[in-house]
């Protein structure tokens, strides 16, 4: 599976960083938009990250660039129970695409102010799609439970990930190393079931 590539869908380095590491025993060259020198705009009009996340796979699977390639995105976010779900699906629009996460992050904590452990419930959510090169589509889900802290903490995560807490650990998801992060997180739980999708795929189509 050496020569098999992956396009995802981001031009986040950090995201990139992360996928890399947590499918780095699958085999596959990893490559962003900016690598692959795909340029599209990406109209994320969908209901939910599922949706959201076939949209953004869809539309780079569409460009001449991305022909042959496994082109694959994910859409997350951050649930706040105590918000009513927000930001939800558009947590990276959440006041703003340009909002730095800093500031994004103080105004969550503000209006929870006041509001005890026990409500401030939340949960990371990631939704992945894959539109394969014979177009057939894949698509995984999976969460990570949580409370949103009372400020920041930590530096190794990015988004909301500093205000993120997991009881469990007694840390955010900014404070935990990559490979702690890599094992509880929303996106490497959702990265991991799409390996085993596609190996399942892979196995269909020797049969």
């Amino acid at each position: 599976m050496s020569d098999k590539k992956i396009l995802f869908a981001t031009g986040n380095a950090g995201k990139v960083r992360e996928i890399r590491s947590i499918l780095a025993d699958a085999g596959y060259e990893i490559l962003s938009m900016k690598e692959a020198g795909v340029q599209t705009d990406i109209v994320e009009d969908g209901s939910t990250f599922t949706e959201n996340a076939l949209i953004k796979a869809r539309t780079v699977a569409g460009c001449p660039e991305a022909a042959g390639y496994i082109v694959m995105a994910d859409d997350s976010g951050l649930e706040v129970d105590a918000l009513g779900g927000e930001p939800g699906i558009y947590s990276a629009r959440y006041l703003g695409e340009d909002t730095p996460y800093s500031v994004k992050n103080a105004e969550i904590v503000r209006r929870l102010e006041g509001v005890p452990d026990e409500k401030r419930t939340a949960r990371f959510v990631c939704a992945i799609a894959a539109v394969l090169p014979d177009g057939e589509e894949l698509t995984t889900r999976a969460v990570i439970e949580g409370r949103i802290g009372y400020g920041e903490a930590g530096d190794n995560g990015f988004g909301y990930d500093p205000i993120f807490y997991v009881p469990e650990y007694g840390k955010t998801t900014a404070q935990l190393s990559e490979e702690e992060k890599n094992e509880i997180s929303h996106r490497g739980k959702a990265l991991r079931l799409m390996k085993e999708e596609l190996k399942r795929h892979e196995s269909d189509r020797c049969q």
